[in-house]
């Protein structure tokens, strides 16, 4: 997967995930890269700097949000650590442990190969990506 910031030719900034830059390429091609702000389909690639951490064993700090679609997934993801249980690579078994009965209801969020999250899909279990990359609480 990778990471675009992009831009409508009305001047509006975005980011969007792709399968690959050649994905990207196909999708805008033929118009289904659209913006989320104006619904424009003329969508190019912008300039995109790489957050970069600053000493060994540091995390880049998170840039601040700059607009209203940015500020409504931080709020999302705060929420989400704040009163969610980290379960890491473990999703998918907790989520199915939960789904049969032998672990407890609660809110979890961690990661899933998407294969696995569709099977969890196809066999009932309710699951939904996140917008924002998952991160672990800190102690």
């Amino acid at each position: 997967m990778i990471r675009y910031a992009l831009k409508c030719a009305e001047g509006h900034d975005f980011e969007s995930w792709f399968q690959s830059a050649s994905a990207f390429d196909a999708l805008a091609g033929t118009g289904r890269v659209e913006c989320p702000h104006c619904g424009s389909t003329s969508v190019d690639k912008s300039l995109m700097a790489p957050q970069v951490a600053k000493g060994r064993g540091e995390t880049p700090r998170p840039l601040a949000p700059q607009d209203d679609t940015e500020r409504k997934i931080a709020a999302l993801k705060a929420k989400v650590e704040a009163e969610s249980d980290y379960v890491g690579v473990n999703f998918v078994k907790e989520a199915r442990a939960m789904h049969e009965g032998s672990a407890p209801e609660r809110s979890i969020y961690g990661e899933a190969k998407p294969k696995d999250a569709i099977a969890l899909l196809e066999d009932g279990i309710p699951v939904a990506p996140l917008p924002f990359t998952p991160r672990a609480k800190a102690n």
